[in-house]
């Protein structure tokens, strides 16, 4: 059995990577990145795993051949977003190597191959695409269009990889190792409070997306410049925002502005360009389709009275995701009827989904926040969730 302080001891020896007063600073292929894959390789090297990084830039670790097909599949991510809790992908890893550790305790002997793997860029905080590496794996992204992705410095993702050591040239679909997984589970950290017991199974994905949106206007001098005279794209977004979170509490889904660029970004200037993203989810692809509709013609009719131009482009897209019935209502028996719940949170098991297989595990998070450094659990309900997690793996891989 996994106990707390069992859990709490491997959760230490990584924790502390990244962590800063403002919160979490693990973005992809950065310092804090590299030295969390480095954790990652001595930890499945420590249990006689089989070490691997694909042409994509994710991370394996085999248990058995996995040429030999079916495998089951465990894992999540280790980067996070700016200011970032510590729970959100990290979880998911360190859950997998205790698991392990338990059905080695038991003697239980896995009769298919057994992965842990850490997907790259599943934030997309650093080169805006959300679950990158699984999305290049699976063929969803096109290595072309991965290729121009860049960071705020204009550092391209090639160019990030290349710094540390991997080479660039196989992104893209990776059919022979899709193929040669069976089932994929992911253990994450709830990202709400809708659990009242420490570990649930999840249902659905909300269909979710981001939209860049560009809006340009005149630059001028602050105090030189009468109102009337103004092109202003600060105006236009302004109104953006307010639009997005009216349009959203209206239809029922959620619309959030959380980053946003000005250019030249002078106190004593009228800007003359405001980049700004909008993250919208909801229940059902109408809905998020209504919503950016509706947001998006508010806000072209503000802009032409603003004298201001505006553009959306979407940047990511992802349908509703429905994990497998039968896998799902499978372990939730096998749990002993644990809570079933969807989730608005986008995952690399989503995009696993349509290959292969797919389920979820939720571990409770008592604040209900995330993606921030409020982002808790309890040692003991992270013990459950590795016991939970070793349950599942058991009857999969070993019966």
């Amino acid at each position: 059995m996994t106990s707390p302080d069992r859990f709490a001891a491997l959760w230490r020896s990584l924790a502390p990577i990244g962590r800063t007063p403002q919160g979490y600073q693990r973005l992809s292929w950065t310092a804090p990145d590299l030295e969390c894959r480095e954790w990652f390789a001595e930890e499945a090297a420590d249990r006689g795993l089989r070490v691997e990084t694909d042409g994509n830039g994710n991370l394996w670790g085999w248990l058995g051949d996995p040429a030999a097909g079916d495998a089951v599949v465990t894992g999540s991510h280790l980067d996070s977003v700016p200011g970032g809790g510590g729970y959100d992908g990290p979880l998911g890893i360190v859950s997998a190597f205790l698991a392990l550790d338990l059905l080695a305790e038991r003697g239980m002997r896995p009769r298919r191959p057994v992965g842990v793997v850490a997907f790259t860029e599943e934030e997309g905080s650093r080169f805006g695409v959300a679950c990158l590496g699984s999305r290049l794996l699976t063929g969803a992204l096109a290595p072309e269009r991965a290729a121009t992705l860049h960071d705020r410095d204009g550092v391209t993702l090639v160019e990030a990889m290349k710094s540390a050591g991997v080479d660039a040239s196989m992104l893209g679909p990776d059919p022979t190792r899709l193929s040669r997984i069976g089932t994929f589970v992911e253990l994450h950290i709830e990202q709400g409070r809708a659990l009242a017991v420490p570990v649930g199974v999840a249902s659905a994905i909300w269909p979710h997306g981001r939209w860049r949106i560009d809006i340009t206007g005149q630059g001028n001098h602050a105090g030189t410049t009468r109102m009337a005279d103004r092109h202003d794209p600060m105006l236009t977004f302004a109104y953006t925002v307010l639009a997005a979170n009216k349009e959203a509490r209206l239809q029922g889904g959620h619309a959030t502005v959380g980053r946003v660029g000005v250019e030249p970004n002078a106190t004593n200037a009228i800007p003359s360009r405001v980049t700004a993203w909008l993250d919208a989810r909801a229940p059902d692809r109408s809905t998020v389709d209504s919503l950016i509709a509706a947001v998006s013609a508010r806000v072209t009719e503000r802009a032409s009275r603003d004298g201001t131009a505006v553009a959306f482009t979407p940047e990511s897209v992802s349908p509703v995701v429905d994990f497998h019935a039968g896998l799902r209502d499978r372990i939730a028996a096998l749990l002993g009827g644990v809570p079933v719940l969807p989730t608005g949170a986008g995952h690399d098991a989503g995009v696993l989904a349509g290959h292969v297989p797919t389920a979820m595990l939720f571990v409770r998070n008592p604040t209900g926040i995330s993606h921030a450094p409020e982002e808790s659990a309890s040692d003991v309900d992270c013990a459950a969730g590795v016991e939970a997690l070793a349950t599942v793996l058991g009857e999969l891989a070993c019966r």
